[in-house]
């Protein structure tokens, strides 16, 4: 069976992989790693710290995930970075996700953040979701 931190991951890309006005945001295709990629210019995204927690019920076995989604923003400005993850937000807020061995309770963007990341002078916008599971 699938981890249902690894189903939601899929799910959450393959919904992000045919939205069109995500992929025009990002360049011309939806760049998203799970470590950042060597040499890589922005705009990109990660998938960032996770925890899932118990959630299950007398009945159902299941798991509360908390998520973040991590751009980076082309040098110059947040704009881009704060775009894209705006974009995420309304394609994943309240998605109906299909996970791979898990039944999507519900998922919610919780809180979109932005910093300038001191090395690299780069804005980084955390994008935090909040998403309960149950086993299928």
């Amino acid at each position: 069976m699938t981890s249902p931190i690894l189903a939601l991951r899929r799910a959450i890309l393959e919904t992000a992989s045919t939205d069109a006005e995500l992929i025009s945001l990002m360049g011309g295709m939806v760049r998203f790693h799970d470590e950042p990629p060597r040499n890589a210019e922005p705009v990109y995204a990660l998938f960032g710290d996770v925890t899932a927690r118990d959630w299950s019920t007398d009945t159902d076995r299941g798991h509360e995930q908390d998520l973040a989604i991590v751009v980076w923003s082309e040098r110059g400005g947040a704009r881009t970075g704060l775009a894209v993850a705006e974009r995420l937000s309304a394609i994943l807020d309240d998605a109906p996700l299909d996970l791979d061995g898990h039944r999507l309770v519900g998922v919610r963007v919780t809180e979109i953040a932005s910093v300038r990341d001191k090395d690299t002078r780069l804005a980084r916008v955390t994008l935090h979701l909040r998403a309960v599971t149950e086993r299928a």
